[in-house]
């Protein structure tokens, strides 16, 4: 099953990655890359 993503850039370094349909779903990481693997954890059933 495929979820919509967003990431973006934060004002302390982190990159955010929020998944919009999950209410509260989100996420963090120092690279986009570790925020996109972080947000998968967090979606995970």
């Amino acid at each position: 099953m495929k979820f919509p993503v967003t990431v973006c850039h934060g004002e302390d370094g982190y990159f955010i990655a929020e998944c919009p349909i999950i209410p509260g779903c989100i996420s963090q990481g120092e690279t986009e890359n570790e925020a996109l693997k972080n947000i998968r954890e967090a979606i995970k059933p």
